[in-house]
């Protein structure tokens, strides 16, 4: 039910106007009825994209503006988690805790851990085998996030060979897989 059958239910009961379509009354009210359709429209769009946690496009892009650099897309849900914690740093956000809750600011779930070696963090990627797509964006925006007087060390996932063991691996199970060297070593 759009608003021009809308305005004909309100003004019915009142018994005086012509609301058949055909008449200039009823016409009025079509009309009306769409351009109220039309901005119902926009409302619903611009209620969706205002809000982050229900933005699709502008309202990310927009967000996104704000921003030096913009997270790697995956998603919309991950843009959106990244986006979020993008908005969460502040210029107190030194600790292992908060640098670990804006780290997705990156796009990707990654994690920082603090090294045995002053000065030094890593950062692993527990939800990526290899090196992420995207990685040069996601290393800026990472550098970005952390504190500039930290050596940052990157680590990427790969098989071991203690998993190879564990998972009783052998070059048989490899070959009937038909696995290139590059897909086995990511078959984390």
């Amino acid at each position: 039910m759009g608003y021009s059958d809308h305005l004909r239910d309100l003004l019915r009961p009142l018994g005086v106007y012509e609301l058949s379509p055909s008449s200039l009354s009823g016409a009025e009210l079509e009309a009306l009825g769409c351009g109220l359709d039309g901005l119902s429209t926009r409302l619903d769009y611009v209620e969706r994209e205002s809000a982050l946690a229900t933005a699709q496009g502008e309202g990310l892009d927009r967000r996104e503006a704000l921003f030096a650099r913009t997270p790697v897309h995956y998603s919309t849900e991950l843009r959106r988690k990244a986006i979020a914690a993008l908005l969460r740093i502040g210029g107190d956000s030194f600790t292992l805790t908060d640098i670990n809750n804006t780290i997705s600011g990156c796009g990707i779930n990654a994690v920082v851990k603090e090294l045995d070696q002053f000065g030094y963090v890593q950062v692993i990627f527990p939800d990526v085998s290899g090196i992420p797509d995207g990685f040069d964006q996601i290393r800026e925006i990472i550098l970005d996030i952390i504190p500039a007087h930290l050596n940052v060390e990157f680590y990427f996932r790969y098989l071991t060979w203690a998993e190879c063991e564990a998972r009783r691996y052998t070059w048989a199970i490899v070959q009937q897989r038909a696995y290139t060297w590059s897909q086995f070593e990511l078959a984390v």
